[in-house]
């Protein structure tokens, strides 16, 4: 319990942190500061290895590169969680699975229907059906010791179900024209990485340097350089023993290390160079248009409609239990939490529309919106519930 605690004390400093530079891109991004700002975001990074060479501006170093160091971190998470912690029996899985089934189709069907028939629009369909725990525990942490500790366990299991759709989204809709070397290279990558587990082998300087190979073989195949992260998370033991016989846990291991540098730089640096939008063109009419009304709509109606209906539906057909010490107002609130998308919605706007100037950044500035607006109302929510 001590560790869960912990766990949620980290993300939700780090929502905080994620406001505060939010803010900061937005400034910088619609006053006189804007031109450095983007200056900043393209500024040309090169590696070169012999024949292979990588260039590319700071703003993909970030997404392509920090970010598969973020869905690294997801799959030990997965992994763990699996295997000994909340996903580890069918009890434990079943609401948050279905919760999160529910959290990322209803909210993907509002997003269709706003946008069927616009062939480039319908490539954000999956744009609102991301979580943000980090921002979600970050509202919660408000609220203290009035929200049962296994609420939040709750909105953790379905946040890392979750974000593992996402991956699965990722890898099945997100992909660009495959190059077979580069897939080839990428297996046999893989076939390293998973015999380094199965001859327990404890240095993780070998995983990472065929986690780096790994890495770029994938980003250069055309499926996203993130899956490689997770990729190599899947690889890493859960238990292994020293030379002495003594037990310890690679993954729990690079878990803890990596945590703080994830939460406190990758993803506030991820938020701040995407967050960045120009308010100063926008007007109502244009968040009036289907693509930002079919993101806002989904995040802040679809994501709870869809992870409360499916919860309601499972416990009275008793294929659930709502979580120990909650009720269903309780549940209501954390679905409204739900629809905070934020910097796991911006990835995958960053996918879906390479092109920022595409929709004028309406599409970025509905994920804020929608962001923001489930944050509060969810926190209000909670908040009453927890007073009465």
């Amino acid at each position: 319990m001590v560790i869960i605690e912990d766990f949620i004390k980290k993300e939700s400093s780090a929502g905080i942190v994620l406001i505060f530079v939010t803010i900061v891109a937005l400034i910088l991004k619609n006053t006189d500061f804007s031109t450095v700002y983007d200056a900043f975001l393209h500024t040309p990074v090169e590696v070169r290895f012999g024949a292979l060479n990588i260039a590319k501006p700071l703003l993909l170093w970030i997404n392509d590169g920090l970010m598969a160091i973020f869905f690294f971190l997801i799959g030990l998470e997965v992994k763990r969680e699996i295997l000994e912690g909340h996903l580890s029996s069918v009890k434990q899985i079943t609401l948050p699975a279905i919760a999160a089934v529910g959290g990322m189709a209803i909210p993907a069907l509002v997003y269709v229907y706003f946008n069927m028939g616009n062939e480039i629009a319908m490539k954000g369909w999956a744009i609102p059906t991301a979580t943000d725990i980090a921002f979600a525990l970050g509202i919660l942490s408000l609220l203290g010791n009035r929200i049962p500790v296994s609420l939040k366990i709750f909105l953790m299991a379905l946040a890392i179900i979750d974000d593992l759709g996402a991956i699965v989204i990722i890898a099945l809709f997100y992909t660009n024209d495959l190059s077979i070397t580069s897939i080839v290279f990428a297996g046999i990558s893989l076939i390293g990485l998973i015999l380094l587990n199965r001859f327990k082998v404890i240095k993780p300087a070998a995983y990472i340097i065929l986690g780096v190979i790994l890495w770029v073989s994938v980003l250069k195949s055309g499926v996203h350089a993130t899956l490689a992260g997770v990729a190599l998370a899947f690889t890493i033991p859960l238990h292994s023993k020293r030379k002495d016989g003594r037990a310890f846990s690679m993954l729990k291991d690079m878990e803890h290390s990596l945590h703080y540098w994830v939460v406190f730089l990758i993803l506030p640096l991820f938020a701040f160079v995407n967050a960045g939008v120009d308010l100063r063109s926008i007007s109502l009419n244009q968040l009036a248009t289907n693509v930002p009304l079919g993101i806002m709509l989904g995040l802040f109606l679809g994501k709870q409609i869809g992870v409360f209906g499916f919860s309601f539906i499972a416990i009275k057909l008793k294929l659930a239990s709502l979580p120990e010490g909650t009720n269903f107002k309780q549940l209501y609130g954390i679905a409204i939490l739900t629809g905070i998308g934020f910097t796991m919605s911006l990835f995958v706007d960053s996918l879906a529309f390479t092109d920022d100037s595409l929709f004028a950044y309406t599409d970025k500035l509905a994920i804020l919106l929608g962001s923001f607006l489930s944050g509060i109302v969810g926190f209000l929510v909670l908040k009453m519930v927890a007073n009465k």
